[in-house]
């Protein structure tokens, strides 16, 4: 079958180079994105009479008939059309005759491909925005719910201090805020127009690079028509947000299931967010969450792939850069998945606020609370620092918490000691105490939810 490039020419591409360099088996789904822009590009070629406004309208016309066989599953891509575009402009050309070849006139496939995917990615980014908002609000509606809840809080992953429940789980809302605002300020890279740039160097047709851009929603074009073709920065950037996002999800994928285990039993998963085992009929394994911590791994490796692409090309374009369509697409597809099981799983688990309770009544993570009380004894803190250490070593070689000790046993440490010291070691007291800006005291944390609803 001949190109529509073959003309100069004289022999058929090799088969195995034909499938090694088509890229239409993964970029066709840029095809919206792809008459989209060519739908653009034809409105301005007839508003600065390069072509008629009869030609433009027929060209209109057969892309707009292509669109709909599209959306009705009717195309059928072929590889010897090697990409979307030449495959879109051959089922254009099959719709109005040869017409449809002076769709690509004053544009290259160089800024078509760019503004496809500066098209696909504004669309997904503003997508994945509003899912990481419906998972913000999981978030929010569930620390709501704990303001009063408490559990150990930890450190090396020993239990630290007693904090309240909205506290530890409001941590992953500005997690996800701060990763909500890298792709909003994303989409200023995003939103630029490469199309009408040619193939590297601009057209000598009478081109309205402005209009186009505007009729395709971008903020503003391009100023350089080599780096308009050239530059993946704002994938890069996508991917780079991306993969620090997943990085976040992965976290709290990972507390879901150690609070999930027979060990800690804070949470319960629900049986929907859930698996069996094929040969223990006792199993209830956390796999959404095993697989959100696992899938963070291949973002990062779309990351990497795409900066090594990257790194040695000379401008302006190059093969190399068909390699980085996959990258993109994955990256997107996985994130958008991991957003809408992460919000419905925290919706859906049961909080076992009695055993979150009993954790902190048996531990030693009020000890920090009794060497702040020395402290306003008047003991120096390095001192009562000491002092409290002993204490711990003594309670645990004799098998009993802070709570369990007698005032005699404390007068054995220090002569400071007073009967106020068992309302102080109370777990809830040693949360309420934390009432410094961002604390996990009570009155804190409904700030917190203050301030947390206002973002959203």
């Amino acid at each position: 079958m001949s190109k529509l490039w073959g003309g100069r020419f004289t022999k058929d591409t090799n088969k195995l180079v034909e499938k090694e360099t088509a890229s239409i088996s993964f970029d066709q789904k840029l095809a919206n994105e792809d008459i989209k822009g060519s739908l653009a590009h034809v409105n301005m070629l007839a508003t600065t009479g390069t072509l008629t406004k009869e030609e433009a309208g027929e060209i209109s016309k057969g892309l707009k008939i292509v669109q709909q066989k599209l959306e009705e599953g009717k195309l059928a891509f072929s590889i010897e059309h090697e990409d979307i575009h030449m495959n879109i402009e051959k089922f254009l050309i099959d719709e109005i005759g040869p017409l449809g070849g002076k769709l690509h006139t004053g544009r290259s496939r160089n800024d078509q491909v760019a503004t496809d995917m500066h098209l696909y990615l504004k669309k997904h980014t503003e997508d994945i925005i509003e899912l990481v908002e419906a998972t913000q609000q999981a978030v929010l509606n569930l620390s709501s719910e704990h303001v009063d809840t408490i559990l150990p809080g930890y450190t090396h992953l020993q239990r630290a201090q007693p904090i309240s429940f909205a506290h530890h789980l409001l941590t992953y809302f500005w997690m996800l805020q701060r990763d909500k605002e890298r792709l909003f300020d994303s989409l200023k890279r995003v939103s630029g127009s490469p199309l009408g740039a040619g193939a590297l160097a601009g057209t000598t047709f009478p081109i309205d690079r402005h209009q186009v851009a505007k009729e395709l929603g971008f903020d503003y074009v391009y100023p350089n028509s080599m780096d308009a073709v050239s530059d993946r920065d704002f994938i890069l950037e996508f991917m780079s947000a991306s993969s620090i996002m997943m990085m976040h999800i992965s976290r709290l994928a990972e507390e879901l299931v150690i609070w999930s285990s027979q060990e800690f039993q804070f949470i319960e998963l629900d049986d929907s967010f859930c698996t069996g085992s094929s040969i223990m009929p006792q199993k209830k394994n956390p796999d959404v969450p095993e697989l959100l911590r696992a899938k963070t791994g291949r973002v990062y490796g779309n990351l990497m792939g795409l900066l090594t692409v990257l790194k040695g090309l000379p401008l302006a374009y190059n093969k190399d850069m068909q390699e980085d369509k996959e990258g993109m697409f994955d990256t997107v597809e996985t994130l958008e998945a991991s957003l809408m099981m992460l919000a419905p799983m925290i919706e859906t688990m049961t909080v076992k606020k009695d055993n979150m309770k009993k954790a902190v009544s048996e531990d030693y993570s009020n000890a920090t609370d009794i060497a702040d009380y020395l402290v306003t004894k008047g003991v120096p803190f390095r001192q009562s620092h000491e002092i409290i250490g002993k204490i711990v070593l003594y309670g645990i070689d004799n098998g009993k918490f802070l709570l369990d000790l007698t005032m005699e046993e404390y007068k054995k440490f220090s002569d400071h000691f007073e009967e106020d010291i068992y309302s102080v070691l109370a777990p809830e007291q040693v949360v309420a105490n934390r009432h410094s800006y961002g604390g996990t005291s009570q009155q804190q944390v409904r700030e917190q939810l203050k301030l947390a609803e206002k973002m959203l």
